[in-house]
């Protein structure tokens, strides 16, 4: 009997980018990352690109990419966030789906998703096909090839949709097996029933569409893939396997896929440590042979479906009521929240609905005065939004354009195709996922409407947003004071909008804090300053300038003047306009000055005011990325005066401090509070000194230890690996160089004396490297290089490496 196993992970986020900068603004409950995406990367994506087997006594006896070893899809929208922001291991997800090629018969084991995570049976046949386009269109961007298969967001499944992926050359999909209605051999006409999830996951099944096509479907094994989601079967790699093994049965006589689908994010996020729990199980079964590891192109190959299944419509692997999750309020929640409900969920897919096609007609009718085929352009827009290079939307234009367009033209043209990528976007399932309408992943797809309203909007120059809001206004939130749609539009969605006037007045805000050179790009948009004059006088000062703002994405720009007056710390006053006249410019720029040489800073106010038309900015309007940084620079010198007061205040109490933790009675709180600040400052800053003193650091771990002081462990790990890893990045370019040697090895062993884990993944992964390339030439030196080698094997000792045991895999250059 033939056994193989297979491993399917959807790795997928919700997509979190402003839809007005295209990029992800600082998320604070992520820290000490940056955001949400960052953090999910660091816990489960990166590990998982070189997941650790352990011997016996925990030291690492080999690194796999488990992405090379599975079967696996990766949300577009995911992807094309770790291309910018993680490009190491979006490299290595590559470089996995083509070993996979090598390892299974030339099928890579990465297969495609429809494009943004909609739910495609409550998709119009446009969007359903669309989304497949442009999943499609994606996947073979970023893998060089054509997809064998394809993941639909949460499995959801109708006829329509298969029909979708088969008339694009989907061989097959995934399904869960309480998705199955019937199954019978190929020819035969007896059916038999396997609802309620009965249904043999061990074989491929062939599912015929209504329009004569057919596709084939795997129906993971439903009891196995919930115990890895929500039973800690992670917590061992060993009994992982075991469990895996289980599911093959020695009475079936054809050849068996054992295969499983889950999250990604189970391996790493969900569970510390999974990627880990799934590289030893899938080494142990293969070491062992006792199953053959394949991916679903390979087995599909070799073992074609003869039996076909129905399956039931309108269903999805997360809810238990078909579809309702994403239209009803059907039961389905996270829990935890005792008397909400979830009625907000069918008023909200009614308003967007009433969007969609309250926009189809006039999309239809304008864009047939400038594109050949308005549907077929939107179709083949992911090409400009994967490229959005001059070149490749000129490209697209020749392609698609009626006629040569003038810029006017062109920048409508890509207004409607960004209004109908939005209308796709604000569908992302995430948004009906959860308990509240206040959620992030709510507001998000709110956002996304907003977006396509706006661009509405500007093209067709109605009120649509009103009668948008009224229909949004039906959906209640479970908070009182967040009322219902229409106040949580205003409230979160409104104040997040951003026009080019607003961008220009962040640009002329921002330059008080940053100095930006004469063309520079701010998230979705270029700017060139055109002159820029800049006085102080003492904390006042006045910035007054123009310049011209250009959108990445529709080409729209505009030229315009501004001022901005700061009287110190956060109190500033600002203001934008379109560009007049050279000659208004001046009469300003003369005027303003004037006034503000004079310290006449009201006369100043009014003349800006009179200028910018009484429209006036702060600092509450710079996008969030830079208000922090803003912030934090006002903040230095106050928080260097409370530092140094805190510091003082320490000293002086510091053995009183000692004496109550001794005799254990409680310090107060003002004096409790104040060892905690000076501590954990001064071990930040003392991380952050080019030379690590470990005496010193060690002192202060004392102090905490003795005082109870409570760390930042957190943020004191964060800060510690970047030194570990600058570290062993210093010795990995000259790793001959005993000083750099012995750099790295006294700051992993000031990370390994810490009373909190500091993650050494990536020092690890370093040391590998080295180990492979250096470590042959330095024995062949003979005694000469005896201390080095001593020194280098001590290193590995504290990172738990094992090098005498097969290392690193060979690379695959992508």
């Amino acid at each position: 009997m033939e056994r193989y196993l297979c491993i399917h992970c959807h790795f997928y986020q919700p997509p979190r980018e402003n839809p007005w900068l295209e990029a992800v603004e600082i998320q604070d409950s992520a820290y000490p990352y940056h955001d949400w995406n960052e953090r999910i990367t660091a816990e489960c994506y990166a590990p998982n690109s070189a997941a650790r087997i352990l011997d016996g006594e925990g030291h690492i006896v080999k690194i796999v990419n488990n992405y090379s070893r599975i079967s696996f899809n990766f949300g577009p929208t995911l992807l094309s966030w770790m291309e910018d922001n993680a490009p190491h291991t979006y490299a290595k997800i590559l470089v996995a789906d083509k070993e996979s090629q090598q390892l299974f018969s030339g099928h890579g084991s990465a297969i495609a998703q429809a494009y943004n995570h909609m739910i495609l049976p409550l998709a119009s046949r446009r969007d359903k096909y669309t989304q497949v386009l442009w999943g499609i269109r994606d996947f073979k961007q970023r893998f060089q090839r054509d997809p064998e298969g394809m993941w639909l967001p949460e499995t959801a499944v109708d006829l329509e949709t298969l029909d979708v992926l088969a008339e694009q050359g989907i061989r097959f999909t995934i399904l869960a097996p309480h998705q199955a209605r019937q199954i019978r051999t190929r020819h035969s006409r007896l059916w038999r029933g396997v609802e309620g999830g009965s249904i043999d996951p061990t074989r491929a099944y062939l599912c015929h569409t209504r329009a004569g096509r057919k596709i084939t479907v795997f129906f993971y094994d439903g009891p196995i893939s919930r115990a890895v989601a929500f039973e800690k079967l992670l917590t061992s790699g060993e009994t992982f396997a075991q469990r895996l093994l289980s599911g093959f049965d020695e009475e079936r006589k054809w050849p068996q896929l054992m295969h499983i689908a889950t999250d990604g994010e189970t391996y790493g996020h969900h569970h510390p440590h999974g990627d880990m729990a799934l590289a030893y199980a899938l080494d142990y079964i293969e070491s062992q042979q006792l199953a053959r590891i394949t991916n679903y192109g390979e087995y599909l190959e070799k073992h074609p479906a003869t039996m076909e299944a129905e399956i039931i419509e309108q269903t999805a692997w997360s809810c238990a009521h078909g579809v309702g999750r994403w239209e009803t309020d059907c039961g389905c929640n996270s829990g935890g929240h005792a008397g909400w409900t979830q009625q907000w969920r069918g008023p909200l897919r009614k308003a967007l609905d009433w969007l969609r096609e309250d926009l189809a007609a006039p999309y239809q009718k304008n864009a047939r005065q400038l594109l050949k085929n308005p549907q077929k352009a939107r179709d083949k827009y992911i090409g400009v939004v994967l490229d959005r290079s001059a070149e490749n939307v000129d490209r697209f234009f020749d392609e698609h354009a009626l006629r040569p367009l003038d810029l006017e033209e062109q920048i409508r043209a890509l207004k409607l195709l960004e209004m109908q990528r939005y209308l796709m976007l604000m569908y992302t399932s995430c948004g009906w996922f959860f308990d509240e309408l206040t959620g992030i992943e709510t507001v998000q797809v709110i956002q996304y409407a907003a977006r396509a309203v706006q661009l509405a909007q500007e093209l067709f120059g109605d009120h649509r947003e009103q009668e948008f809001l009224r229909r949004l206004s039906l959906a209640n939130s479970n908070i009182a004071e967040f009322g219902n749609g229409e106040e949580v539009y205003a409230r979160f969605v409104k104040p997040a909008m951003v026009t080019l006037l607003g961008t220009m007045a962040h640009y002329a805000i921002s330059s008080m804090f940053s100095e930006y050179p004469e063309q520079s790009t701010l998230y979705a948009y270029d700017i060139e300053r055109l002159d820029s004059r800049h006085a102080e006088s003492g904390r006042p000062q006045l910035i007054l300038g123009h310049a011209r703002v250009r959108s990445h994405i529709t080409r729209e720009e505009l030229h315009a003047t501004y001022g901005v007056l700061r009287f110190g710390d956060h109190n500033l006053n600002a203001g934008v306009r379109a560009f007049r006249d050279q000659q208004a410019y001046d009469d300003m720029v003369q005027e303003a000055s004037s006034a503000f040489s004079r310290a006449d800073f009201p006369e100043c106010i009014r003349i800006m005011d009179r200028h910018f038309g009484g429209v006036a900015y702060s600092l509450r309007s710079l996008f969030r990325d830079e208000q922090r940084r803003a912030l934090e620079q006002i903040l230095q010198s106050t928080l260097a005066e409370a530092d140094h007061g805190f510091q003082q205040l320490y000293t002086h109490h510091a053995p009183l401090l000692r004496f109550l933790a001794d005799i254990r009675q409680p310090a107060p709180q003002v004096l409790r509070l104040t060892a905690e600040f000076v501590i954990n400052s001064s071990l930040r800053q003392a991380f952050e000194q080019p030379e690590l003193d470990f005496g010193r650091i060690r002192r202060l771990l004392d102090s905490a230890q003795h005082e109870g002081v409570s760390l930042d462990s957190a943020g004191l790990e964060f800060i510690l690996r970047q030194r570990v890893v600058e570290a062993m990045e210093s010795f990995a370019k000259e790793a001959g160089n005993m000083q750099r040697l012995r750099n790295a090895q006294i700051a992993i062993a000031m990370a390994r004396s810490m009373p909190f884990t500091v993650n050494l993944w990536k020092a690890q992964n370093i040391y590998y490297g080295v180990s492979r390339k250096i470590l042959a030439e330095q024995q062949q030196r003979g005694e000469q290089a005896r201390e080095w080698i001593d020194l280098f094997l001590s290193m590995g000792d504290l990172l738990g490496v094992e090098i005498a045991s097969p290392v690193l895999e060979p690379a695959v250059t992508v």
